[in-house]
């Protein structure tokens, strides 16, 4: 994104200055609102999946996608060798100021070293943008894995969005995936440029994953339409 609508709006919140919240803007709904607190969430106020994804992890981790660092602040606090990597510089001075001791400014496709576990939360899946690019960012994703690392990634099937009133699904098999999205954020009068986000169900992940050399299991679904997963190298 152009302007850095989370990096302004996370460093607001922490210097006292939170005024509003921000508007996320899609392809496929109406206009929603995106709490700033919400992203200074302690670990008892978030859902389960994030529970179970800080729970289950081990080694050196990277948290990609890090935001505020709540996540990455909590697996420190557990003694995690836990590095925050966003794309965002207002993230990341953010994440400083908060005590991370390991922050990077970078997107995950320019990002190499070797992980025990990869932690990619929040509709983790939006950062493969489109259907056709999960087979080039789980291919990287790999190269950043150790021989018995792990991918904790969470998504969403949106399919309910097309649902009938008969229970049936209005979906337009010529056109791209339907989990496909583009989106953009507007706070304090200023708005992002449109960016693709990537909404996968389960089945689909688990079979580009198969694809590409890598196990996919189902470790957890959540109360609407969400879910889990972790991969590993095949």
């Amino acid at each position: 994104m152009d302007i850095d609508i989370f990096g302004q709006a996370v460093i607001d919140y922490y210097n006292d200055d939170y005024t509003e919240d921000i508007i996320v803007h899609s392809s496929i709904s109406e206009d929603d609102v995106l709490p700033i607190p919400y992203l200074f969430r302690p670990y008892n106020e978030m859902p389960s999946i994030e529970k179970k994804a800080l729970q289950l992890c081990k080694g050196k981790t990277l948290d990609v996608g890090s935001g505020a660092g709540s996540h990455s602040l909590w697996l420190q606090e557990q003694g995690i060798d836990i590095t925050a990597l966003d794309i965002s510089k207002g993230c990341s001075m953010l994440s400083r100021k908060r005590t991370l001791e390991k922050v990077i400014t970078s997107s995950i496709l320019d990002h190499k070293g070797q992980y025990d576990t990869l932690l990619i939360l929040m509709n983790g899946t939006g950062i493969f943008e489109e259907i056709s690019k999960v087979d080039a960012y789980l291919q990287h994703l790999k190269t950043l894995l150790k021989p018995n690392g792990q991918i904790l990634i969470d998504g969403s099937d949106i399919k309910y969005m097309f649902e009938t009133e008969d229970g049936g699904y209005w979906i337009d098999i010529h056109n791209t995936y339907y989990g496909e999205v583009t989106m953009a954020m507007s706070y304090k009068g200023q708005r992002s440029n449109d960016f693709k986000w990537l909404y996968l169900d389960f089945d689909t992940l688990q079979e580009y994953a198969k694809k590409n050399e890598l196990q996919c299991k189902l470790i957890l679904e959540g109360d609407h339409y969400d879910y889990l997963a972790c991969l590993t190298l095949a």
